[in-house]
């Protein structure tokens, strides 16, 4: 266990498994227990969804894993959650893994924060992007959401133990009303700043082979609280597939399944580990053929 100081002065744990390419996976290496997890369970979420990844890719990369989005939650950044910080942080880890070339893999926040990385960094050999769309991106749907959000963890009347039938739907927005006033305003600055990101022009930018994928039912409906406003993850993928897949991208659908279903291991994995293995085998080998070139 290592740990690297972010923009703000505050560590974070990295966890670091494994032999071969680098690869930043910012997900919770350990597993959640206890009464937590039996809630992640009803709501259709794997309690040991990052430990389950890594022990997936472990074995033929070196895996950099640290637990960005519980950082966050722990030691908020009300004001400086921003997309250029963000980009500073997962440099600053990957300088303290010793990687100076690494492949990301990110999903939904994180993913975009991995496009933002791209586009102001040389240093990534591959960039997976999970449950969300690399171009068209909910940026202002996202924007309303966390205002909304935001909005009400300010409020007195705000209770974060609403209950919940097992039966029903996950709904991230209702999960996110639990959050504290910190909690959500650092959310708020991240689509704030991301208002005038033009996520189709910054596509030269990005040199690195690409891979983005979502479930076909993945359009997020939040209810009247949050302005009936609907997060539409999907939809921009398969409008623009082919613009996508000729800036680039490969582009991978997963039949039926919605943001949550989308995010797991079982669906990730087959997905996620033989498009790495080609991509970054095929860079490493082309990397020896022309240092054995020079050679000569």
């Amino acid at each position: 266990m290592i740990q690297a100081k972010l923009h703000d002065g505050q560590m974070i744990d990295v966890e670091i498994q494994g032999e071969g390419p680098n690869l930043l996976l910012p997900v919770n290496p350990h597993p959640i227990e206890g009464p937590q997890a039996d809630e992640m369970v009803q709501w259709g979420v794997d309690p040991t969804l990052g430990r389950s990844l890594i022990d997936g890719l472990r074995d033929k990369f070196r895996v950099i894993a640290f637990d960005y989005e519980g950082h966050v939650l722990r030691a908020a950044k009300p004001d400086t959650l921003t997309p250029a910080n963000i980009s500073s942080d997962l440099l600053s880890i990957a300088d303290a893994a010793s990687a100076p070339q690494f492949a990301y893999y990110g999903y939904s926040w994180l993913a975009l924060s991995g496009m933002q990385l791209a586009i102001r960094s040389q240093r990534l050999s591959a960039l997976v992007m999970g449950g969300f769309p690399p171009i068209d991106g909910p940026y202002q749907e996202m924007l309303s959401v966390t205002r909304a959000t935001h909005e009400m963890s300010c409020s007195a009347s705000n209770s974060p133990n609403s209950s919940h039938s097992a039966a029903e739907e996950f709904d991230w927005s209702t999960v996110e009303v639990s959050m504290s006033e910190a909690q959500t305003k650092q959310f708020v600055t991240l689509y704030q700043r991301l208002q005038g990101f033009n996520d189709r022009s910054a596509q030269s930018k990005i040199t690195c082979p690409r891979l983005c994928f979502t479930g076909t039912a993945d359009k997020i409906d939040y209810g009247k609280r949050w302005g009936d406003v609907q997060v539409d993850i999907v939809g921009p993928l398969m409008r623009g597939r082919s613009e996508i897949e000729d800036l680039g991208w490969d582009v991978q659908t997963l039949e039926g399944l919605d943001h949550t279903q989308a995010m797991q291991a079982v669906h990730v994995l087959p997905i996620l580990r033989p498009w790495l293995e080609s991509t970054l085998t095929g860079r490493e080998n082309a990397h020896l053929i022309s240092d054995s070139a020079a050679d000569v």
